[in-house]
């Protein structure tokens, strides 16, 4: 078998792994190391498992990852999601389907000071969902917009995806930040729109509620005026050149504890809560980024990703009929796999493709993101419909992968807009760094 062949195996073997339920950490973790032993022998895996652990997640650069937890793990425990639920339904929830747009809008916000999908949707979700039923909303379209509106905290900055794959590929974490807000404002918008073309075309989905005074929305406003603020620091501050990603994230993770803090909502219970979470959730995404990293010493030295750039080259097929096949493999293994399995998999893979096709890797990025993004909530597995079933109990699967179609339809709109103009996504960085 020759070297590259034994790539490709170990590749479907740890796809295997995975479809079977092993954690996406040993199952990469162990194919990894089974194949660098079949290649270079006893001393040759040892060196690597004694290595490859520490090397994989010491570097500086990394500590961006629980700091932008930590962000996100204070900020739900503050209270944010219901403020920000609150402030956007005062202005838009008394129009018909304004409930639903005010959870895509609460969802945006939220995930971008969050940075998780799932914590975006358990989180907007115990606010929205209940606000739904009590106006009488379709149950297919209530729960569907609550776990397509969680995707948006992949993208919208911070998100942890986006600061893995720049650790993967080298890519600046700034520009990966920048380089997503119009696509993740682009994304909320076609939400919305995708909303709005369903409660026109069968108005009992969705009956408008009750109108808010302006007394009170400007009181839901002054709740809110915190989360602006933290925003615009965080990422105001990278584009501007005053912070380095790292930095922007440890002011985010103080900026999120305060908030907490004068909330009221932040005691010694939520505090040791908030600190077990935050060591939780990093320490399973290290653990995944180990497995990873001794899956791709594999890979490099089986060749793989060298052959796929010699048969690519000789194929006679053009950089977006590539990036066609790249995207529908990415569709496809969205419908069995979480995000951040998919990125951490097939980017040391693919990377070196995109960059032989001349691929920004920046748009490359946020083109692979937006497909990860459609994953979460595509059936038969996408995560987000399981939270969101999870949070609507009286509502079946069946009944949120109904309402889910024109969700799906939005981000192939979106996704199609990114891949044909690409300074949709090179512009804004362009003008910041």
């Amino acid at each position: 078998m020759s070297d590259p062949t034994l790539g490709l195996v170990g590749f479907v073997a740890a796809l295997g792994l995975i479809a079977l339920g092993l954690p996406v950490a040993i199952s990469m973790g162990v194919i990894g190391a089974l194949g660098y032993w079949y290649l270079n022998g006893w001393m040759g895996v040892a060196y690597i498992l004694g290595s490859s652990p520490f090397e994989s997640i010491f570097p500086y650069s990394f500590s961006v990852i629980p700091l932008f937890v930590m962000m996100g793990v204070f900020a739900s425990h503050a209270g944010l999601s219901r403020s920000l639920f609150n402030a956007i339904n005062a202005f838009i929830g008394h129009r018909r389907g304004g409930l639903a747009v005010t959870t895509v809008g609460a969802s945006a916000f939220f995930g971008a000071i969050c940075g998780s999908s799932l914590a975006t949707v358990a989180t907007i979700g115990r606010v929205a969902l209940p606000e739904m039923k009590r106006h009488g909303y379709d149950p297919s379209l209530s729960t569907a917009t609550v776990a397509a509106g969680g995707t948006l905290g992949v993208l919208i900055p911070p998100s942890v995806l986006l600061v893995i794959y720049g650790l993967l590929t080298q890519s600046s974490i700034g520009q990966l930040f920048i380089g997503a807000l119009v696509p993740g404002i682009l994304g909320a918008l076609l939400y919305a729109g995708a909303i709005m073309i369903q409660v026109r075309m069968k108005p009992d989905m969705a009956p408008p509620a009750e109108r808010t005074a302006w007394g009170a929305r400007l009181r839901y406003l002054g709740q809110v005026w915190q989360v602006l603020v933290l925003f615009g620091l965080v990422i105001g501050g990278i584009y501007m050149g005053w912070f380095s990603p790292t930095e922007a994230a440890a002011v985010g993770a103080v900026g999120a504890f305060f908030l907490a803090l004068f909330s009221g909502e932040l005691n010694r219970r939520s505090l040791s809560d908030s600190v077990f979470e935050t060591a939780g959730l990093t320490a399973m995404i290290f653990l995944i980024l180990i497995g990873a990293a001794l899956f791709n010493f594999f890979l490099e030295n089986t060749g793989l990703p060298q052959m796929l750039i010699e048969r690519i080259q000789t194929s006679g097929l053009g950089p977006m009929t590539v990036m066609m096949l790249i995207l529908i493999f990415y569709v496809i293994l969205g419908c069995f796999m979480d995000a951040m399995s998919m990125i951490l998999l097939t980017v040391p893979l693919l990377a070196p493709v995109a960059l032989e096709l001349d691929f920004n890797l920046i748009w490359f990025g946020i083109v692979v993101v937006t497909v990860a993004e459609i994953g979460l909530i595509t059936p038969p597995i996408g995560m987000n419909l399981f939270v969101v079933q999870a949070a609507s109990r009286d509502v079946s699967q069946a009944t949120v992968i109904k309402g889910i179609l024109p969700f799906i339809l939005a981000d192939v709109l979106r996704l199609s807009i990114l891949v044909a103009f690409p300074a949709v996504v090179l512009w804004l960085p362009g003008q910041a760094f």
